[in-house]
């Protein structure tokens, strides 16, 4: 424990997003006596994994999610006095480009935190004592990083700055172990994963669409595993068919998902909390990339990735969570060769070998 302030660190998104916060939290762990993570509930089991976190409290905000609660007073007023008990000095409140931390300043206000900071375009009044100015285009991930600098917060020499876990029984991912896959589970040798779900579906292949790439990766000599919860077990299904391995439902938690994804060659999925997941844990990413976020902000952090998916699709921007266009095609379209050349170029490392529609795409 290093001596310093006791800092809170808000993040009330997803899996993906609190991921993404990783190394901030690093930075504010090395300079803070103790560091706490607020989260919300679908994002929360991933502030429990990050290195540095201490406490993580949990807070369903009116204002965040796809099914956000109604606003209660008593909720606000059981968080105020959360916060107020812990006495913290500071708190950091991490928001994605289009979003506004002034909402949970306030609250923060009441329970008396005394020092605030935040990305905000919205004038903060007196809710903001730093009042960040977000660079255009900043990856989510070096944005939070940024936030931290100029609160005073580095991260501690020998620290590269990537995304990481902790897992139980083992050190940071990170750092080079890999976790254990669940116990039970009869692993292919080598092998790669293919996640086909997502909370947003309009960043997803169709079902349809990812049987036939297992299909196709089987016939290039790999192995796949299909990932997926017990509620997506009809399409982990489906999308396995004769040629995958259906692990839909046997990852209860992070953890297991984690040491998976740990353990393969590379990872195909969506812009979803699995592509990070994998980056913490150090493995390639073939990124289905739908545009209705930019991938500038989004694309897996820190590990060799291939983006696929047209990025000037008429859906490019709109945030829609359903896709607008019949068809699916900036993610549907693309092809099987495509992805084959994308997974071969990442276990060879080898940029020669991505897809001329992906040319350019694939980066550390």
């Amino acid at each position: 424990m290093t001596a310093g302030p006791r800092t809170l660190v808000v993040r009330l998104d997803s899996v993906g997003d609190v991921l993404l916060a990783g190394p901030a939290v690093r930075a504010v762990a090395a300079g803070s006596s103790r560091t706490a993570m607020l989260g919300g509930p679908r994002g929360a089991p991933a502030a429990r994994m990050l290195p540095g976190v201490d406490e993580v409290l949990e807070y369903d905000a009116p204002w965040v999610g796809f099914d956000a609660p109604p606003v209660s007073a008593a909720d606000c007023a059981r968080l105020v006095d959360t916060l107020a008990a812990r006495r913290f000095d500071r708190a950091l409140v991490l928001v994605s480009y289009h979003q506004s931390p002034l909402p949970v300043a306030l609250l923060l206000r009441l329970a008396g935190v005394p020092w605030i900071g935040a990305d905000s375009e919205d004038y903060p009044g007196a809710l903001l004592d730093l009042r960040h100015r977000r660079r255009a285009g900043r990856h989510e991930a070096e944005a939070a990083l940024d936030l931290a600098r100029a609160a005073g917060f580095t991260l501690p020499r020998g620290d590269d700055g990537g995304l990481g876990v902790v897992l139980p029984g083992g050190p940071r991912t990170r750092d080079g172990h890999v976790p254990d896959p669940p116990p039970g589970l009869d692993l292919p040798r080598p092998y790669v994963v293919l996640h086909p779900g997502a909370a947003v579906p309009a960043r997803a292949w169709s079902p349809a669409r990812a049987a036939r790439a297992v299909a196709a990766l089987h016939a290039a000599g790999h192995r796949v595993v299909v990932t997926g919860s017990r509620a997506e077990q009809g399409t982990t299904a489906l999308v396995a068919g004769r040629h995958g391995t259906d692990l839909g439902g046997a990852t209860t938690g992070l953890g297991d998902l984690a040491g998976v994804l740990a353990r393969a060659g590379a990872v195909i999925t969506g812009n979803t909390g699995p592509a990070h997941l994998a980056a913490a844990v150090r493995t390639p990413v073939v990124c289905l990339f739908a545009p209705v976020v930019p991938a500038e902000r989004w694309r897996p952090y820190g590990v060799p990735h291939v983006l696929l998916g047209d990025q000037g699709a008429p859906c490019a921007l709109t945030r829609a969570r359903t896709c607008p266009v019949p068809g699916h095609p900036c993610l549907d379209a693309v092809g099987d060769d495509e992805v084959v050349a994308a997974v071969a170029a990442l276990l060879q490392d080898d940029p020669a070998a991505v897809p001329a529609s992906a040319r350019g795409a694939m980066s550390a």
